[in-house]
């Protein structure tokens, strides 16, 4: 039988709708044969060829009704109940036909017969048409995954009558919090409580949850996957509402629940007023505008119409990238604003005051940084140059020029830093607190916040990448939790707080409550729909052990186990309900210069244990885990190199030619 059905979906669709004409001929005829049994209670009336000259006239014009229908151009498979409609007005004139057909023949036909025959043909040509879409779906469903939708309602349904057009998958059930819904039937399917979703998943060989609720809160997501997680099953959505709606994506459109679903918080509506007040009619640059957060700002900036939008890149790729995408934006929206593309680092003076000069900079979003706090650990030397004298180069240039407003992106690790990268951002911070007390011509903020998602260097694509590759997934430290926070968010909230800002401001960000990372990576495990285990904690055998291991690895060079977002004890809050203003320590301009310039002395002479001591007698609050330097130059240079020639041992030491060579 399934090679018969397999056979003929294979088959052309001229073909297909011959036989379908074909079958319909002789259901029309049988249903004509069975009413005059019905009606004579006998078959006397076979042998009379007066009666089947009636079916002459009423057979083709009932198939040329149905083919007017458009019941001849519909897929058996895909078939759905709009289809009854045609079948019965179809039937309906085949009754009034044979009828007429009939009373002018003075064949020996009783009245009652063609509305028997109409009731037979209804059922019989509809009923046969929904038995093969059950038999056709049935055998191509025997490959295809079973699954469960999580959601009863108009989304699940739809979702449903999606798969069922699909050879992917093949719903088996629903499951539904709405006690009204549970125990009764949806599109032929059962409804289930959550509760019974183990069971049903044990008895149906159920192998993915499928999210039918696409306007249900982040929250409730998380609510709902956490109780999901345990069941060792793939869990996929559908798109968001405004997706769907706008056209964007269909309800098939299925993808993976990741972590950035679920992590984010339902973000508070951005207030237009402040979104426009530094962007709007004004020229915008954005340095680092290649970046993760960089890239995002100017999305954001492009829909408060700036005059201009002047794009700072140090990576030709990224810049390249991020333009593209921008001007292909404008013109599918079919909008115009002047966009520039520059490629130059924010460490070069006359490079950044000609910029802000040639293009007359108004606003400023300062994103260009070393961010990675291992990569900085082990260059000291180029990421305090990047950000911090680059912070200086263009704040001072900015001031210089006569910008606005200048806006700082740091970051929580600027909090009491245990490491160099969040040491060089704290610096950054009092470069921009020092300028907004000896000018009055910029406004100077700062905006602090933790990570974000999908960043790049972010935990979340490298547990991703880890658990593709078969594991084990490596977390540094059991108790180890950060903070996270969707960038379009992020971003949005920077642009209102540099917006609140009279000058010299550290707005802090709320981001919510910290996420524990080995949560995080069981999660994201689950979410695949395997099992994990933490290596360190099991003597099971291999073959009973889950399927994917987590390994606790040690802190990375200067980690932090909980990251801070304040310094002082006492936020104050602002007009925006996730945007709080802190009151940090700050330096007089000549006390902080004073403090550069030996900074900038211990970086020519590549002297990082000066560095160090720099940072810890500033007031950054840098309290470094142990004595350990990391740098990869420093450490090459102090390692005492033993080469052996022909008769001779030469033990030289390299950190003068280092110095020679890296003091640019």
């Amino acid at each position: 039988m399934t090679f018969i059905l397999d056979r003929l979906i294979r088959i052309n669709r001229p073909f297909k709708r011959a036989l379908q004409v074909f079958a319909d001929s002789a259901l029309i005829g049988l249903c004509f044969a069975t009413a005059m049994m019905l009606r004579l209670e006998s078959v006397v009336f076979v042998s009379d060829p007066q009666v089947w000259l009636v079916l002459v006239p009423v057979l083709p014009l009932t198939i040329f009704v149905f083919a007017r229908l458009g019941l001849y151009r519909s897929i058996v498979r895909y078939i759905t109940g709009r289809a009854l409609r045609s079948i019965a007005i179809g039937v309906f004139f085949s009754a009034v036909i044979l009828f007429l057909v009939a009373l002018m023949s003075s064949a020996p036909i009783p009245r009652s017969v063609p509305g028997i025959y109409a009731i037979l043909l209804f059922l019989v040509v509809g009923g046969v048409r929904f038995l093969m879409r059950i038999a056709l779906r049935q055998s191509s469903g025997n490959a295809r995954k079973p699954v469960a939708i999580y959601g009863a309602g108009e989304s699940g349904r739809q979702l449903q009558n999606a798969l069922d057009q699909t050879r992917e998958y093949t719903a088996l059930a629903f499951i539904d919090d709405d006690p009204e819904l549970q125990r009764s039937l949806v599109a032929g399917r059962r409804v289930f409580s959550p509760e019974q979703a183990g069971l049903l998943v044990e008895n149906l060989q159920i192998k993915a949850i499928l999210l039918a609720i696409p306007s249900a809160s982040r929250a409730r997501r998380r609510e709902i996957v956490a109780q999901l997680e345990p069941l060792g099953v793939e869990i996929k959505t559908i798109p968001g509402m405004t997706d769907i709606v706008s056209g964007v994506a269909k309800f098939s459109d299925l993808k993976q629940v990741t972590p950035e679903d679920l992590l984010g918080r339902d973000p508070v509506p951005s207030r237009p007023e402040l979104m426009r007040q530094n962007i709007a009619g004004k020229v915008v640059l954005v340095s680092g505008a290649g970046g993760s957060i960089g890239s995002e700002l100017c999305r954001q900036i492009l829909k408060q119409n700036p005059a201009a939008l002047v794009l700072l890149e140090v990576s030709e790729y990224a810049l390249y990238a991020i333009s593209m995408e921008l001007r292909e934006t404008l013109a599918r929206e079919e909008r115009s604003i002047p966009i520039d593309a520059v490629l130059g680092s924010v460490q070069n003076p006359g490079r950044v005051r000609a910029i802000l000069r040639a293009f007359q900079v108004q606003t400023v979003y300062h994103a260009a940084a070393y961010k990675h706090v291992v990569l900085v650990e082990e260059n000291v030397v180029e990421g305090i140059r990047n950000n911090v004298f680059g912070t200086k180069v263009i704040a001072e240039a900015a001031a210089e020029m006569g910008v606005e407003n200048f806006i700082l992106i740091s970051t929580d690790k600027a909090v009491r830093p245990t490491n160099f990268m969040g040491a060089s951002k704290r610096m950054a911070e009092l470069v921009c607190q020092g300028l907004a007390q000896s000018q009055t011509r910029t406004t100077f903020s700062m905006v602090r916040f933790g990570n974000v998602l999908g960043s790049s260097g972010s935990v979340i694509p490298r547990f991703r990448a880890q658990i593709e590759a078969g594991g084990p997934v490596t977390v540094t430290h059991r108790d180890i939790t950060r903070y996270f926070m969707t960038i379009p968010e992020a971003s949005q909230l920077v642009i209102q707080a540099g917006a609140m800002a009279r000058g010299g401001d550290v707005f802090v960000l709320d981001m919510g409550d910290p996420v524990k990372i080995l949560d995080l990576a069981q999660s994201m495990v689950r979410l695949h729909g395997l099992k994990p285990y933490i290596i360190e904690e099991t003597d099971q055998p291999e073959t009973e052990r889950g399927d994917i291991g987590v390994k606790i690895v040690g802190l990375n060079k200067g980690e932090k186990l909980y990251e801070e977002l304040l310094i002082g004890d006492k936020p104050q809050g602002t007009d925006h309900p996730r945007i709080m203003s802190a009151t940090e320590v700050s330096l007089p301009q000549d006390e902080l210069n004073a403090l550069l310039e030996q900074l900038q002395r211990a970086c020519h002479s590549f002297d990082i244990a000066t560095i160090r001591k720099i940072f810890l007698q500033a007031p950054l609050a840098y309290r470094p885990n142990g004595e350990a330097i990391y740098d990869l130059m420093w450490t090459a240079s102090h390692r005492k190199r033993v080469v052996t020639l022909p008769k001779l041992t030469v033990i030289e030491g390299a950190k003068d030619d280092l110095q020679a060579k890296y003091s640019l």
